[in-house]
């Protein structure tokens, strides 16, 4: 009967305990977070998402770290719950691959500018995310933009 009760409670704590979530679903989660607040110009979804060692590479063939990408939005106030952004970039094809505290994503970014019909911008991405002091956080960034007739021969 005692060894019934241990499995009856263990079971309860197995199912009431709080489920804690993989690294690949955090970091898909600080993706998608930090895609959106791109969108809608949050300067606090960069200061949460990039390490303070950061090296960007643009797809346009420039290099730039957290701070200059920081100062750049010094200006710029968080913006309002409501607003609907020019550009909404999202990501598919997402691809994690994780090393013990070392994880590579990459993914295809899609910057969807709503119309009709929308207007679509492809970029190949591939960040190299560090989890320091239990916190994942982009330490190298990769954006390549996909030539337009590549992009329409993916549809």
């Amino acid at each position: 009967m005692r060894t019934f009760w241990m499995l009856a409670a263990l079971l309860l704590i197995a199912v009431v305990a709080p489920v804690h979530a993989t690294d690949e679903e955090d970091i898909t989660a600080m993706l998608n977070d930090f895609l959106w607040g791109a969108s809608i110009g949050s300067p606090a979804a960069h200061e949460r998402f990039w390490a303070e060692d950061l090296v960007y590479t643009a797809s346009a063939g420039s290099r730039t770290d957290k701070e200059t990408i920081l100062r750049s939005m010094e200006d710029t106030p968080e913006p309002p719950e409501d607003y609907q952004p020019e550009v909404v970039y999202t990501a598919e094809d997402v691809d994690i691959r994780i090393y013990g505290d070392t994880a590579v994503v990459a993914f295809r970014l899609l910057g969807t500018v709503p119309g009709d019909p929308p207007e679509v911008d492809e970029y190949l991405n591939t960040g190299t995310f560090l989890k320091r002091d239990g916190e994942w956080r982009v330490v190298a960034w990769q954006a390549t933009r996909v030539p337009e007739a590549e992009s329409a021969s993916s549809d």
